[in-house]
């Protein structure tokens, strides 16, 4: 059977159509949130009738100039690439999360895939590397063992292909799946169906036994875990930007996750240094999960998708917040999660979590003031997508964060002045990704 029947026989099958549409750019803006233009907006959250914040759109909002790279820049994509080499390897195709640390996640995964075609289309390998890379993974990927034979476990070995928990210890059954990881992994597989379709048979073989239908539930997305008998336990996952983020991933195919990707049904404002910041209103004791607001998820949105008018808006809203916290403070900003290199190894550098402004915290959502950071990747994120003279203040101070023969360091600690050298994947491929995008464009297109 030919792909083209395979994919005519397999269309009620959720990802191939998924693939294919979600890849040409067929993303569907659901303008969901009661804009008004005229008028002023709210400070509280009173609701509209129809149970949605007002707000008016902030006018002449300009994104993504785009254009050839400066020698500069292109310096910045090959020290992001060193990474690449270093942590690739060789048996599997797989590349490490954390500099010498043998796991990955599946957001990871997809990260590494990202930054390949965006160091491709940068002229920072050739053709041949990246047919070698692509080539490798995507055999392993159709090699790995499922958890619960549904979906790919949240972590496996580097190495090995063996499914792991987060400390890189061997999980015969596995640890669960996160649907927002498995959403950040399509990204890449969308462009690789379009753009280069020699290799869309080995992304069909992958994805043809994963049981997508599993981690959808009332138009959500639901992430597994196991409790302390091993049973399965299964939870809405996502917050706000994160969530619509990763709906973008599937919402094309018919699938129902309307209420993962629509914005206003967990809203309210936040009045940050006169920004009306949008957060989540699902609070962590009920919903068991923070709700973080960081940048990552508005940048990647941007720089992969491109915004529709709600993600636009919401995505300055966030960015103008970290500026304005520099004109009131003089304190450089640009906050996202980061591995960093003491324990407790992971934190949150939020705009706003948990009724707090400027609130860094762990996952469990303890206190960690003390590694408050401006984060590398978010710098590069908010320089390719806005140009002002603040992003550019952002660069320069950030620019010399890297070790040239490892790759970029995740941020600068704002208390002590001093870089956090961690390492990662994530890191390296999003400033690839955003150094790709200020060179072309979106890169989720039809055409390269």
């Amino acid at each position: 059977m030919s792909f083209k029947e395979k994919i005519i026989a397999a269309r009620s099958h959720i990802i191939i159509v998924l693939g294919v549409l979600a890849a040409s750019g067929v993303i569907i803006p659901l303008q969901l949130t009661n804009f008004s233009k005229m008028g002023e907006e709210s400070n509280d959250t009173t609701l509209s009738a129809s149970n949605t914040p007002r707000f008016k759109l902030t006018p002449g909002i300009t994104v993504g100039k785009t254009g050839a790279l400066t020698d500069a820049e292109l310096e910045w994509a090959k020290i992001a690439w060193k990474y690449f080499e270093n942590n690739y390897n060789e048996t599997t195709g797989f590349v490490n999360s954390v500099d010498n640390y043998t796991a990955s996640t599946m957001w990871d995964t997809g990260s590494y895939l990202l930054g390949l075609i965006s160091a491709y289309k940068l002229g920072i390998i050739p053709k041949k590397e990246f047919e070698k890379r692509l080539e490798k993974i995507l055999v392993s990927l159709g090699k790995m063992q499922l958890f619960d034979e549904q979906l790919p476990n949240k972590s496996y070995n580097t190495q090995t292909l063996e499914m792991v928990d987060y400390n890189n210890k061997p999980a015969p059954r596995g640890i669960g799946w996160s649907a927002v990881d498995l959403a950040r992994f399509m990204v890449p597989f969308h462009i690789i169906v379009w753009n280069y379709p020699e290799h869309s048979s080995k992304v069909y073989n992958i994805l043809k036994n994963w049981k997508f239908e599993k981690m959808i539930s009332n138009g959500y997305f639901i992430n597994t875990a196991l409790d302390k008998d091993s049973k399965t336990i299964y939870t809405q996952e996502g917050r706000l930007g994160y969530e619509e983020y990763a709906a973008k991933s599937f919402i094309v195919t018919g699938a129902d996750l309307f209420n993962a990707y629509k914005f206003d049904d967990y809203l309210k404002f936040i009045d940050i240094y006169g920004v009306q910041v949008p957060t989540d209103t699902r609070e962590p004791a009920q919903y068991h999960a923070n709700n973080y607001v960081v940048s990552e998820p508005y940048i990647l949105n941007g720089i992969e998708y491109g915004f529709d008018e709600t993600a636009r808006e919401f995505a300055y809203r966030v960015y103008k917040a970290q500026e304005e916290r520099f004109n009131k403070t003089n304190i450089l900003t640009a906050v996202s999660e980061d591995n960093i290199d003491e324990a407790p190894y992971f934190v949150y550098n939020t705009v706003y979590t948990s009724g707090k402004s400027w609130n860094c915290i762990t996952e469990a959502g303890v206190d960690a003031s003390q590694f408050k950071s401006i984060s590398t990747k978010a710098v590069f994120g908010w320089y390719v997508l806005y140009d002002t003279p603040y992003t550019k203040k952002l660069v320069d101070k950030v620019q010399n964060l890297y070790d040239k023969e490892r790759g970029w360091y995740s941020g600068l600690y704002e208390k002590t002045g001093k870089p956090n050298k961690a390492i990662t994947c994530n890191t390296n491929a999003i400033i690839l990704e955003t150094l790709a995008y200020k060179k072309s464009g979106k890169l989720l297109r039809i055409l390269n």
